[in-house]
């Protein structure tokens, strides 16, 4: 399996599900090929397992479940409107999820990286109030 610059394997499957409406593990080979990724079937499928990528309507997507342990992160407020969560390498997708899932008030929207998590504040929201709500959503900083 030859590697596309310093993407991992898991980085890149991930990055390939949240950017294409993939149906079917012989798309995604192929789109994982042309990034220089060249692996079986069978090494795919054990890859998604690992990493909670399941089929769902229609296309593979990242599961993770409502009682999954979340990873420790710290929490940086950068004013005027912008919170910065720090995690562990892969773990900053596992952050955003959760966060995108709760509809939490006063948050503008998410841009997860591979360990880090930036949370835009909306226009009439504060950082404490929106700070407030994602420990709330994924316990205190660590």
């Amino acid at each position: 399996m030859a590697s596309s610059g310093k993407m991992s394997l898991d980085q890149a499957i991930l990055r390939v599900i949240a950017s294409h409406d993939v149906p079917d593990q012989a798309t995604l080979l192929g789109l994982l090929a042309q990034e220089n990724f060249n692996l079986t079937q069978g090494t795919l499928s054990r890859r998604l397992a690992k990493l909670s990528v399941q089929k769902r309507e229609g296309h593979y997507q990242r599961v993770i479940p409502q009682d999954h342990p979340l990873p420790p992160y710290t929490l940086i407020e950068s004013p005027p409107n912008l919170l910065v969560l720090q995690t562990g390498p892969g773990l900053g997708m596992a952050l955003a999820i959760r966060v995108d899932r709760s509809s939490a008030p006063g948050v503008a929207g998410t841009l997860a990286g591979e360990d880090t998590l930036f949370v835009a504040v909306a226009k009439h929201s504060t950082l404490a109030e929106v700070r407030a709500q994602l420990e709330r959503i994924l316990g205190a900083p660590q």
